[in-house]
């Protein structure tokens, strides 16, 4: 790839979380989620492989339907209480709508089914970035609004991630997709605490960040 071309999509995934963190306006941050995406995908198919071309598909289709799930979540909430902040959701229905979205978007069970699949058509770089840096715009958005976010639904999230995540990664002889359910396993402590200790999930996902860069060969 042109190093040039690089050097953009590399700034561009730095400008798309940059936008989400410090972001306040319900836009702003789909912006910034939608900037991340777009940035990923051409490195995610820069070795024109029919695997690669099968993962990126996959994942354009994934992350699209999660933002447009979140965009809709946030007109619904503005169009119910006139507010388009990022603190001030308070329709439950907007705030699970936009949960869901989150959660498709890092690849939480039960909605994890395009991440070994995914995971298992990139190189390791690639794959890298996809389960670390991708990982902290939508957990940054999650640490905002926890305290509007039903505690039973993350729990719920919880414990499906911990099944789906030992139990998939058994049976796998393929390295990325036991990395890829290892990822769903850990997300589990972060979201099971969330909303009693959102600075031990923040610590666990800097702690998940540091393990996955030693992980990835």
């Amino acid at each position: 790839m042109n190093p040039t071309v690089l050097t953009i999509l590399i700034s561009s995934l730095g400008l798309g979380t940059t936008l989400t963190f410090i972001g306040s306006h319900w836009l702003l941050v789909w912006m910034g989620l939608e900037i991340n995406t777009l940035a990923i995908i051409p490195l995610m198919i820069r070795q024109h492989h029919p695997r690669a071309v099968e993962a990126t598909t996959k994942y354009f289709i994934t992350q699209a339907t999660a933002s447009a799930l979140l965009l809709f979540a946030s007109i619904t909430n503005a169009w119910t209480s006139g507010e388009w902040s990022l603190t001030e959701m308070i329709n439950p229905t907007s705030a699970t709508l936009a949960l869901t979205a989150l959660a498709l978007k890092i690849g939480l069970a039960p909605l994890h089914f395009w991440l070994p699949e995914v995971l298992q058509g990139l190189d390791l770089t690639t794959g890298l970035i996809l389960s670390t840096w991708q990982k902290l715009a939508p957990f940054a958005i999650l640490l905002q609004l926890y305290p509007l976010l039903n505690p039973n639904l993350l729990l719920s999230l919880g414990i499906l991630s911990t099944i789906i995540g030992g139990w998939g990664g058994l049976n796998q002889t393929q390295l990325r997709k036991i990395l890829a359910y290892s990822s769903i396993a850990n997300l589990r402590w972060m979201i099971t605490i969330l909303h009693y200790a959102p600075n031990l999930t923040l610590l666990n996902l800097i702690l998940y960040i540091i393990m996955t860069l030693t992980t990835f060969p």
